[in-house]
């Protein structure tokens, strides 16, 4: 037996064939290239029939598929809302797939977050865990949120979206699009501070300056940070004030064993993961906070396709 996970991103998919232990069989990565609407149903349709192909011919059996996807999937009715995939605002995939797949394979569709939680659990640094959050620092901010084994899903399949998290006053206008938390310390978060600093800043003539300030990313501010960069610095004490609090508000209320972070920031901003539980200490219900375990996911970018795949797998259990 085995299962397919297909990890959907904004920029490309990442599929998986897995044996029921885990372990991958075959492994691609394709990039979406601005594909948008029907064309990324293409490429995952494309893809699945490729691994069929090279599943028969290795006589292995795919029972069934795991999608994770970059946004809302609506549970009772598999259509999915993913803002990074232009004309996916209540895409049938769910539908779509089942017209191009054998009734006799499982398919099963969730989002990205609750996936990188369940790769986390399977393989990764949630192992064992009943209670974990996965925080995905990337482009944006989410929570895959495990609660007595199970995945946190809410009433209408938006719980995790803690981009939302209030952890600002007075409101601005400038969180409405992604929400206070994610705009100060998603990727694009940093780099929005940075630009914000370096225009309020007259004084400063760091690296930074001489970039075009528009075209400045996080990956430029963290090259910054690395040559002691005095504005990287402020913009990374921001952020990690701003990750220390959504730990401290998470760990009050859901009392986790571990909170890993991942995404494409988790990575290079691991190193201040302790500086991160240390502003959390101050902000966190005082006794959970001694007990909850913060790391770095050990599954990395295949956080998600490890997800899809346990999700196959868990389909058919």
């Amino acid at each position: 037996m085995a299962v397919v996970g297909i990890d959907l991103g904004g920029t490309k998919i990442a599929s998986a064939i897995f044996d029921n232990d885990g372990e991958i069989i075959l492994k691609e990565i394709k990039q979406l290239n601005k594909s948008k609407g029907f064309e990324v149903l293409q490429l995952i349709t494309d893809q699945i029939k490729s691994f069929l192909s090279e599943a028969e011919k290795k006589k292995i059996k795919i029972e069934s598929i795991g999608i994770s996807i970059p946004g809302i999937v609506y549970s009772k009715t598999g259509n999915v809302w993913a803002p990074n995939i232009p004309n996916w605002d209540n895409f049938p995939l769910l539908y779509e797939i089942k017209k191009v797949v054998n009734s006799k394979i499982e398919i099963k569709i969730d989002s990205d977050r609750a996936c990188y939680i369940l790769g986390e659990v399977w393989k990764g640094s949630a192992k064992g865990c009943k209670d974990a959050i996965f925080i995905s620092v990337g482009t944006g901010i989410g929570a895959g949120i495990l609660t007595n084994g199970e995945v946190l899903r809410g009433s209408n399949d938006i719980a995790g979206a803690i981009g939302w998290l209030a952890l600002d006053k007075p409101y601005q206008k400038k969180y409405t699009p992604c929400g206070c938390f994610e705009y100060h310390a998603s990727g694009d978060g940093i780099a929005r501070v940075a630009k914000e600093l370096i225009k309020e800043d007259k004084n400063y003539h760091g690296g930074l300056k001489k970039k075009a300030i528009e075209s400045i990313t996080s990956h430029d501010i963290f090259e910054a940070y690395n040559k002691g960069d005095d504005l990287a610095k402020r913009v990374f004490d921001i952020a990690i004030e701003f990750w220390g609090m959504s730990v401290a508000n998470l760990v009050s209320l859901f009392n986790p064993e571990k909170i890993i972070f991942g995404g494409g920031v988790f990575g290079p901003a691991s190193l201040f993961l302790s500086e991160i539980k240390n502003e959390a200490k101050k902000w966190a219900q005082p006794i959970s906070i001694t007990q909850v375990e913060i790391s770095a996911s050990s599954l990395g970018a295949d956080a998600g396709v490890y997800g899809a795949g346990y999700l196959a797998l868990k389909n058919l259990q």
